[in-house]
């Protein structure tokens, strides 16, 4: 059963259930009323009775039995006579005075009768009237009670019915939606509909989830494509060393160095290449989870390095900030900035690092960015013009944008 149409019975059954509580409280409400008018009219009836021989012209709508206290009949006035029972015997009987009334059928009719006890055991009076006019009343009020709740709940169910539709039609196109993302892979499409109830938050959500996703995927293919391009000039020249050691014998030892010496260095750089295209390619900043990391120990230990590898004078100034990061991914953003700053630094100038209040800066004393080139210098294998001539991949920058795009605060400075 679909959700609209279980939106809509619900409507209808909580529809009838307060029609079927309110017909109930109104039918039982007209009958007391009636009841207690009838008996108050056949009271006043008895105290007429009891006080003279009344009103025939008034009375003559009504009926009575005068019972002796042994419970016997003493004068009836009617054409009708009250068949006497044993609860009217009682009240004959009884030595204090009280009033009863009940309706009882009499040759085939409904009357409303009323016992009243003398007290003292001085008897009882019966009084009764026809209750047909009443019951046919109540009779009609019922009925019309009962088309009342078909028609509320007719109405209640189309109602119901149609906002469910309303409701749910969003749902609807928000399930064709996935249902189409699912069997198609694409992620270019949209729920329409929009609102700020839980409908269209979901709706907002799952459109912006497939533009992270869609986002995401066309980063992930631009990165397959720019790697790829990369990948050309180092595979095009070791397939040209490959060719020269083809004929390794007719070869001078120089150029046999000269080969060898460019086999590693391109082995290298597309080690290096391919592990950079690894870590963008995860987006998580290195592997592990994230972590309180202090940043002195990190900046301590890329200095280290740095030094053992490049030679250079590399000066630190730390405090003790604390960041939650993944402790391997911000140490390779850590020393991508200082090996940047060794590499482009030609005057072999100290490099300076300092961190405070949970920021790392990185200065060196290099011929620094063009300000044109400075928007694109973290995007992807970009390499300003001046540097193209060197070693590396242009990814460097881009790895420290993605590491430092992972934390809840950005911590790099490079100037």
């Amino acid at each position: 059963m679909s959700l609209r149409t279980r939106l809509a019975l619900a409507f209808a059954v909580m529809a009838v259930a307060v029609a079927a509580l309110m017909g109930v409280i109104g039918y039982s409400a007209t009958a007391n009323q009636l009841e207690r008018s009838v008996d108050q009219s056949l009271l006043n009836m008895g105290g007429r009775m009891m006080d003279g021989p009344g009103d025939r012209d008034r009375d003559r709508d009504n009926i009575a039995t005068v019972l002796s206290a042994d419970g016997q009949v003493v004068q009836s006035v009617g054409e009708v006579q009250i068949p006497v029972t044993d609860a009217d015997r009682e009240a004959a009987a009884s030595t204090r005075s009280y009033a009863s009334a009940r309706t009882q059928t009499i040759d085939g009719k409904p009357y409303r009768v009323v016992t009243v006890s003398a007290g003292d055991g001085r008897g009882a009076l019966l009084m009764a009237r026809d209750w047909s006019e009443s019951a046919a009343v109540l009779q009609r009020l019922a009925l019309v009670l009962l088309v009342c709740a078909l028609v509320l709940a007719s109405i209640a169910a189309f109602v119901g019915w149609w906002f469910a539709r309303r409701i749910t039609r969003r749902l609807i196109d928000l399930t064709h939606t996935a249902g189409e993302v699912s069997q198609t892979g694409r992620l270019d499409l949209t729920v329409p509909g929009g609102g700020k109830d839980e409908v269209g938050r979901l709706a907002a959500s799952f459109n912006a989830m497939l533009g992270r996703l869609a986002a995401s995927q066309a980063d992930q293919q631009r990165l397959v494509q720019d790697a790829g391009h990369e990948l050309r000039t180092p595979l095009t020249s070791l397939r040209t060393n490959i060719s020269l050691l083809e004929r390794f014998d007719d070869l001078t030892p120089e150029v046999r160095e000269r080969v060898l010496a460019d086999l590693k260095g391109e082995s290298r750089e597309l080690t290096g290449l391919v592990n950079e295209v690894l870590t963008l390619a995860g987006g998580q900043g290195g592997e592990g989870e994230p972590a309180p990391v202090t940043l002195s120990a990190i900046v301590k230990s890329v200095a280290t390095r740095a030094r053992r590898r490049t030679g250079r004078e590399v000066t630190l100034s730390t405090d003790d900030s604390v960041v939650v990061a993944n402790a391997a991914g911000l140490e390779r953003a850590v020393w991508n900035l200082v090996e940047n700053a060794a590499k482009f630094d030609t005057d072999a100038g100290p490099i300076d690092i300092t961190v405070a209040d949970g920021v790392v800066e990185v200065l060196d004393r290099g011929p620094g960015v063009p300000a044109e080139e400075m928007p694109h210098v973290f995007d992807r294998f970009y390499r300003p013009v001046s540097s193209r001539s060197m070693p590396g991949s242009g990814l460097g920058l881009a790895i420290v944008k993605d590491v430092d795009g992972h934390l809840t605060r950005h911590v790099f400075v490079s100037r």
